[in-house]
């Protein structure tokens, strides 16, 4: 009998393990620079939060060119916890409306999360 309770408390524990996700919250997806001149380095902190009950893993980044970059966490995110996701943006050989996308690569049911941002490059002259 006293197996039987263990089998089945072994049972539920399962259960409630295959349930837990990460979840992915963001403060503001979207950030808009200020008009910026030509050659300056912008940065910005998207403040991410694990609002699941799994720890989040954001592994990977994918963006359009070499002149944006993301630092990632080192540790997965616990639930609860929030990460500032610096990226950053080389404006040198850029000029006029900028609007970059920078796709996350997450442990999330989605698996994949969107941030932007814009910003006005002025030309040297």
């Amino acid at each position: 009998m006293r197996l039987f309770f263990a089998i089945i408390i072994i049972a539920l524990n399962s259960a409630l393990g295959f349930g837990q996700v990460a979840e992915f919250s963001i403060d503001k997806s979207v950030h808009k620079f200020p008009n910026t001149k030509q050659g300056e380095l912008l940065t910005h902190d998207y403040l991410i939060t694990n609002t699941g009950d799994a720890p989040l893993i954001i592994s990977d980044y994918k963006v359009g060119c070499t002149c944006t970059k993301a630092v990632l966490p080192t540790e997965p995110i616990q639930p609860g916890d929030t990460f500032a996701l610096t990226v950053s943006f080389d404006t040198k050989d850029k000029y006029y409306f900028q609007d970059r996308t920078i796709l996350l690569v997450t442990n999330t049911k989605k698996k994949m999360h969107k941030i932007r941002f814009k910003v006005k490059v002025v030309p040297n002259e």
